[in-house]
């Protein structure tokens, strides 16, 4: 088969594709650092990351492109890893290495694209995600290098305290007590697969996966468990807020700078065509 009569064959397939509308599925793999931003969904008069990705795909591909995202983040939080799905007629967007250039160089220097991969047509960004994990950082030394990236909390912290809080948050599945108030979710329960603090010289980092979360939930969490590792709240005190179901019972959300979206797990098949 030459040369010629493939690129002729590809040719045909993109204008079949134009002409009759055929769209493909695709995650598009990004990551950003949200403090310029309003979050990620889409809000009148607001800059969000969305907004931004939306306008630049548009202009890439030649069409209308509505993202929808794997879940909500909060102005300033950021993303290692943010996954978004989307269909187009444009052909083979994934083997087209120069789409990922272009949309690079017209997106702003806070957000990037990885990578764009072909899915099966009912994998959806959010609902088909197994698991996501955060990092949350605290640093007990002021350092204006990570200013945007982490909450400063001066004073040394009881490590081992802050684990045994991970231990009885693992035995829970229900945490209504660490929900925004008022929101719209149908459950608050959660299957917590992992939750750990580690030091690191003067940082403090708090890993947690899960199923899913609630809005606000890692937040809510850090605000509330830091209290332990400080002297200021026992483990059964502790324990007390998660069984009241109460978001008034809980701390402070920890300042959204120091939370991370670092992963999202699917299951491998959603990427096989």
């Amino acid at each position: 088969m030459s040369d010629l009569f493939l690129i002729t064959l590809k040719i045909l397939n993109a204008y079949i594709c134009r002409k009759h509308n055929v769209k493909t599925r695709y995650f598009i793999f990004i990551s950003f650092r949200g403090t310029s931003f309003h979050g990620w969904q889409i809000q009148p008069n607001a800059v969000t990351i969305q907004g931004r990705m939306e306008e630049a795909l548009s202009v890439i591909l030649g069409e209308k492109i509505n993202l929808t995202g794997s879940g909500r983040t909060d102005t300033g939080v950021h993303a290692v890893l943010f996954v978004a799905h989307f269909e187009s007629s444009f052909p083979d967007i994934e083997k087209n290495e120069k789409i990922i250039y272009s949309l690079n160089s017209i997106l702003p220097a806070d957000i990037a694209v990885s990578s764009i991969k072909k899915v099966k047509g009912d994998a959806h960004a959010r609902f088909s995600a197994i698991s996501r994990t955060y990092k949350y950082y605290i640093t007990e030394k002021k350092d204006p290098f990570s200013t945007e990236f982490s909450w400063y909390l001066p004073g040394k912290k009881d490590i081992k305290a802050l684990n045994n809080s991970c231990e009885i948050l693992l035995a829970y599945s229900d945490f209504k007590s660490f929900c925004r108030l008022h929101s719209d979710n149908k459950t608050t329960i959660c299957r917590i697969f992992e939750a750990k603090w580690e030091k690191e010289d003067t940082k403090l980092v708090f890993t947690i996966r899960a199923d899913r979360f609630l809005r606000n939930m890692v937040r809510a969490i850090v605000g509330t468990m830091i209290r332990t590792g400080m002297n200021k709240m026992s483990l059964k005190e502790f324990e007390g807020i998660i069984q009241a179901r109460d978001r008034n019972m809980a701390g402070q959300s920890a300042v959204a700078q120091g939370l991370f979206l670092v992963d999202i797990e699917y299951p491998p098949d959603i990427f096989n065509q």
